[in-house]
Parts: C-alpha cells; structure tokens; sequence
C-alpha cells in the first residue's frame, strides 16, 4: 500500500502498510473523508512524521486525538493551525514553559517549530470526524501508533518520552525505559492542571538538561 509519509518512517513502518488491520483502516478513513468532514485535512494526517523524520526524533510527545473543531487539527498533538485560538491544554502547555524557561507565551499555536527540531508531536488516533470527539478511535490508528513508539524504542537510543495523562502513561509497557527517558505528569487540560498534576513539572527544562549531557542540540520551546 502506498502511504504518502517521509521516506526514512516508511523504511522502518514498510510492513505495517500491508497488514490487513491497516488495509482496513486505510478503507475506513478514505469513506469517512469522503462521506463526512474529518480532520486533519487529508494531507496533513502523517504531518508529525514529515516534520520530525525518524532519524531526527529525540522527543516524543504522545496525545489522544486530533482536535475535531474547525481550522484547529493540523496533524501535530496539541498544535493549532496559525492563527487559530489556543485550545485549553496549549494554554496551560505555554504557561508551564514560560514557568519553567521563562519564555514568553507566543502567538502561534503551530507547533512544527518543535516538530522541526524532532519532537515527534504523536496521536495515538490520527483522524476525527467533525465534532465528535473520539469517533475514530478503535479503527486501527492505536495499533498503527503503538507500533510507532515500538519502533521507536526498538531502533534508537536515548530518547526523551514526555506522557502526559493516563492515556499516555499508558504506553510505558511499549517503551524500554533502559535504554529512553520517561517523563511523567498529569495532563496539560484544565481538569488536571487546576488540581496541580500538571504545573510545575519542569518537563521542559528537564528535557533540555537530558539533551545537553547527551551532546546534543537542545530544543527551543
């Protein structure tokens, strides 16, 4: 099956395109697409993949699904289109890095800065329908990204995991936490952050400081 997706994911991902599971994924999303609005926009939906490649990922940011309003979901976790009002979890994301780096909250909501730089910004559902929140979980997608952060940790070393939430932590069991970096909290959204799970975790800085005794480039948050 052709997946359009950068060349050095599909030469480690190659035999996941062909298994029956992500056939019928494939067809279930090419219907929805075609019989309802679903974000992100179709040639967005391996965006994480094109911006940070799989040799250049060193971080790793997993959520849950994409943004299903208007003009939001641009392939990325937690990243809004240019222009687009920040969603309550990129609040209080922007309020911990200005807390922990004191940098200023930005304009943009985009975050293929970070992408760029490899954080791979990964949601373990890549597609949504319009409005309904959650409605393409369970097609496929959670097998196809759970091999992702297989892959990942299979093939690299020292790599830096940043979970956020239940969800996230979740995905611990597929990670070789001798070989990676772990870091946990609670979720960025309101819910948790206003009970004090997720303010103050430092995750940033901390990231930073792993990247740097690793010799290698920090991120610029």
């Amino acid at each position: 099956m052709n997946v359009n997706i950068a060349s050095s994911w599909k030469e480690v991902l190659d035999d996941e395109f062909e298994k029956p599971y992500f056939k019928n994924l494939a067809e279930f999303v090419k219907n929805e697409y075609k019989s309802h609005t679903c974000y992100p926009p179709g040639k967005l939906i391996f965006s994480a993949f094109d911006h940070s490649t799989f040799d250049k990922t060193k971080v790793v940011i997993i959520g849950q699904d994409p943004y299903h309003g208007p003009n939001q979901a641009n392939g990325l976790c937690f990243s809004v289109k240019d222009g687009i009002p920040f969603p309550p979890s990129l609040v209080n994301i922007f309020q911990e890095i200005k807390d922990d780096l004191g940098k200023p909250i930005p304009k943009s909501g985009d975050l293929s800065r970070w992408a760029d730089q490899g954080v791979l910004l990964l949601n373990a559902t890549l597609t949504v329908r319009a409005h309904e929140a959650r409605s393409h979980q369970g097609k496929g997608w959670e097998q196809f990204t759970d091999e992702v952060i297989r892959t990942l940790s299979d093939n690299k070393e020292g790599l830096i995991f940043l979970l956020w939430g239940g969800f996230a932590k979740k995905k611990v069991k597929l990670i070789d936490s001798q070989k990676h970096n772990l870091l946990t909290s609670g979720h960025p959204s309101p819910l948790s952050a206003n009970r004090g799970y997720w303010f103050g975790n430092k995750h940033f800085s901390k990231a930073n400081n792993i990247l740097k005794n690793q010799g290698s480039e920090p991120i610029d948050w």
